[in-house]
Protein backbone atom coordinates (compact mmCIF):
# COMPACT_ATOMS: atom_id res chain seq x y z
CA UNK A 1 0.00 0.00 0.00
CA UNK A 2 1.04 3.49 -1.18
CA UNK A 3 0.56 6.69 1.39
CA UNK A 4 1.24 9.79 0.67
CA UNK A 5 2.11 12.25 3.74
CA UNK A 6 2.48 15.78 4.52
CA UNK A 7 2.84 18.28 6.93
CA UNK A 8 3.64 21.84 8.27
CA UNK A 9 6.57 23.10 10.17
CA UNK A 10 5.22 22.21 13.52
CA UNK A 11 4.87 18.75 12.67
CA UNK A 12 8.00 17.32 11.15
CA UNK A 13 9.25 15.77 13.99
CA UNK A 14 5.94 13.56 14.64
CA UNK A 15 5.52 13.50 10.15
CA UNK A 16 9.11 11.44 10.32
CA UNK A 17 8.50 9.39 13.25
CA UNK A 18 5.46 8.39 11.62
CA UNK A 19 7.07 7.94 8.15
CA UNK A 20 9.36 5.42 9.54
CA UNK A 21 6.67 3.48 11.74
CA UNK A 22 4.67 2.91 8.66
CA UNK A 23 7.61 1.96 6.71
CA UNK A 24 8.83 -0.51 9.13
CA UNK A 25 5.31 -2.08 8.83
CA UNK A 26 5.57 -2.14 5.16
CA UNK A 27 3.94 0.51 3.73
CA UNK A 28 5.74 2.93 0.99
CA UNK A 29 5.39 6.31 2.09
CA UNK A 30 5.88 8.98 -0.11
CA UNK A 31 7.00 12.20 1.98
CA UNK A 32 5.39 15.43 0.59
CA UNK A 33 5.65 17.98 3.54
CA UNK A 34 8.33 19.96 4.84
CA UNK A 35 11.35 18.99 6.39
CA UNK A 36 12.43 22.28 8.12
CA UNK A 37 10.93 24.00 10.67
CA UNK A 38 10.32 27.28 9.20
CA UNK A 39 7.32 28.73 8.81
CA UNK A 40 5.33 26.68 5.97
CA UNK A 41 2.16 27.20 4.52
CA UNK A 42 -0.20 23.94 5.15
CA UNK A 43 -2.54 24.36 2.54
CA UNK A 44 0.45 23.22 0.19
CA UNK A 45 1.29 19.78 1.72
CA UNK A 46 -2.76 19.58 2.28
CA UNK A 47 -3.40 20.19 -1.64
CA UNK A 48 -0.29 17.86 -2.45
CA UNK A 49 -1.65 14.69 -0.48
CA UNK A 50 -5.19 15.62 -1.39
CA UNK A 51 -4.41 15.72 -5.28
CA UNK A 52 -2.30 12.36 -5.04
CA UNK A 53 -5.32 10.40 -3.36
CA UNK A 54 -7.99 12.15 -5.87
CA UNK A 55 -5.73 11.05 -8.78
CA UNK A 56 -5.15 7.37 -7.38
CA UNK A 57 -1.62 7.47 -7.15
CA UNK A 58 -1.68 6.79 -3.97
CA UNK A 59 -3.94 4.62 -1.64
CA UNK A 60 -4.56 7.00 0.92
CA UNK A 61 -2.86 10.30 3.25
CA UNK A 62 -1.59 11.63 5.92
CA UNK A 63 -1.54 14.60 6.80
CA UNK A 64 -0.29 16.03 9.95
CA UNK A 65 0.04 20.33 11.43
CA UNK A 66 -0.25 22.27 14.71
CA UNK A 67 -4.07 21.15 15.45
CA UNK A 68 -4.78 18.70 12.30
CA UNK A 69 -7.96 20.90 10.95
CA UNK A 70 -6.44 23.65 8.76
CA UNK A 71 -4.56 20.53 6.67
CA UNK A 72 -7.46 18.70 6.31
CA UNK A 73 -9.59 21.49 5.01
CA UNK A 74 -7.22 22.12 2.58
CA UNK A 75 -7.73 18.65 1.74
CA UNK A 76 -11.12 18.54 1.70
CA UNK A 77 -11.65 21.05 -0.79
CA UNK A 78 -10.09 18.59 -3.22
CA UNK A 79 -13.08 16.82 -4.91
CA UNK A 80 -13.21 13.22 -3.98
CA UNK A 81 -11.54 13.54 -0.80
CA UNK A 82 -12.89 12.46 2.72
CA UNK A 83 -10.61 13.87 4.81
CA UNK A 84 -10.90 13.62 9.03
CA UNK A 85 -9.27 15.10 11.78
CA UNK A 86 -8.74 12.40 14.43
CA UNK A 87 -7.82 12.84 18.03
CA UNK A 88 -8.14 9.58 19.09
CA UNK A 89 -8.05 5.55 17.71
CA UNK A 90 -12.00 4.92 17.81
CA UNK A 91 -12.53 8.09 15.32
CA UNK A 92 -9.85 7.10 12.52
CA UNK A 93 -11.51 3.87 12.56
CA UNK A 94 -15.21 4.79 11.94
CA UNK A 95 -13.85 7.14 9.91
CA UNK A 96 -12.87 4.61 7.31
CA UNK A 97 -15.34 2.07 8.76
CA UNK A 98 -18.46 4.32 8.01
CA UNK A 99 -17.27 7.31 5.82
CA UNK A 100 -14.82 5.86 3.84
CA UNK A 101 -12.03 8.36 4.38
CA UNK A 102 -9.36 8.48 2.50
CA UNK A 103 -6.98 10.72 4.33
CA UNK A 104 -6.32 11.10 8.00
CA UNK A 105 -5.10 13.99 9.91
CA UNK A 106 -3.90 14.82 13.33
CA UNK A 107 -2.39 17.72 15.40
CA UNK A 108 1.34 17.57 16.87
CA UNK A 109 0.64 19.68 19.01
CA UNK A 110 -2.60 17.64 19.88
CA UNK A 111 -1.57 14.14 20.69
CA UNK A 112 1.92 12.61 21.20
CA UNK A 113 3.30 10.00 19.10
CA UNK A 114 1.89 6.90 20.19
CA UNK A 115 -1.52 8.03 19.81
CA UNK A 116 -0.52 9.28 16.27
CA UNK A 117 0.74 5.58 15.76
CA UNK A 118 -2.20 4.16 17.14
CA UNK A 119 -4.45 6.32 14.82
CA UNK A 120 -2.56 5.21 12.24
CA UNK A 121 -3.22 1.48 12.90
CA UNK A 122 -6.92 1.66 13.12
CA UNK A 123 -7.28 3.68 10.18
CA UNK A 124 -5.08 1.30 8.02
CA UNK A 125 -6.44 -1.66 9.37
CA UNK A 126 -10.30 -0.57 8.89
CA UNK A 127 -12.14 -1.62 6.00
CA UNK A 128 -15.18 0.42 4.72
CA UNK A 129 -18.98 -1.15 5.40
CA UNK A 130 -19.82 -0.22 2.27
CA UNK A 131 -24.02 -0.97 2.76
CA UNK A 132 -26.18 1.94 4.26
CA UNK A 133 -23.45 4.01 4.78
CA UNK A 134 -23.11 4.55 0.82
CA UNK A 135 -26.32 6.55 1.09
CA UNK A 136 -23.98 9.18 2.67
CA UNK A 137 -20.85 9.21 1.17
CA UNK A 138 -23.49 9.43 -2.55
CA UNK A 139 -24.67 12.38 -1.06
CA UNK A 140 -21.11 13.83 -0.26
CA UNK A 141 -20.46 13.20 -3.81
CA UNK A 142 -23.70 14.49 -4.81
CA UNK A 143 -22.80 17.56 -2.97
CA UNK A 144 -19.33 18.37 -5.19
CA UNK A 145 -20.78 17.74 -8.05
CA UNK A 146 -23.49 20.33 -7.29
CA UNK A 147 -20.72 23.03 -6.89
CA UNK A 148 -18.92 21.92 -10.12
CA UNK A 149 -22.11 22.59 -12.38
CA UNK A 150 -23.24 25.81 -10.14
CA UNK A 151 -19.18 27.05 -10.87
CA UNK A 152 -20.02 26.17 -14.70
CA UNK A 153 -22.78 28.35 -14.95
CA UNK A 154 -20.88 31.12 -13.38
Amino acid sequence: MRLAIGNDHTAVEMKNEIKEYLEGKGYEVINVGTDSTVRFNYPISGYKVARMVADGEVDGGILICGTGVGISLSANKVHGIRACVCSDPYTAKLSKLHNNTNIIAFGARVIGIETAKMICDEWLNAEYEGGRHQIRIDMIKEIEETQNLEAAHD
